[in-house]
């Protein structure tokens, strides 16, 4: 059993998650009650899932990381799926079972603070160098006339 498993969930169901504090999507348009477990995955599957499930979307995504050991009221059982095995969580997900939530980029990759600094920066450096620019026009046909 794997220390930490992981759960790819719509922005929109882990904030429903923060309210009533259980998580129980078992993945794409899926209840825990229709399919019968919440699909998991180890680290070096996130990547797949999210490119057979979850790319094209269009809903903002994020990466829940789940600790079984605090899971209350749920099982996780690794099971055989075609010629790999996945962690299935039997019961819904308790919010303190969950120890990270991360920000899904449009790849599958996971947003860290620097990405998002440096793409908060790059906006503002191309909202300044527009500014300078136009500054520049005002400034060269001020001294023409």
């Amino acid at each position: 059993m794997p220390d930490r498993i992981f759960h790819i969930a719509t922005d929109a169901d882990w904030r429903r998650t923060l309210e009533t504090g259980t998580y129980s999507t078992s993945t794409v348009g899926r209840t825990l009650e229709e399919e019968g477990f919440i699909h998991a995955s180890r680290r070096e599957q996130v990547q797949g899932v999210f490119d057979r499930y979850y790319r094209g979307l269009g809903e903002h995504l994020v990466l829940l990381t789940i600790d079984p050991a605090r899971l209350t009221g749920a099982e996780v059982r690794v099971e055989a799926v075609g010629d790999d095995t996945y962690p299935h969580v039997y019961g819904p997900i308790n919010r303190s079972a969950v120890v990270d939530v991360a920000p899904l980029d449009r790849r599958g990759g996971t947003e860290t603070l620097m990405s998002l600094w440096i793409k908060g920066m790059a906006s503002r450096m191309g909202v300044a160098l527009v500014v300078m620019a136009l500054v520049a026009v005002v400034v060269l046909v001020a001294a023409l006339s």
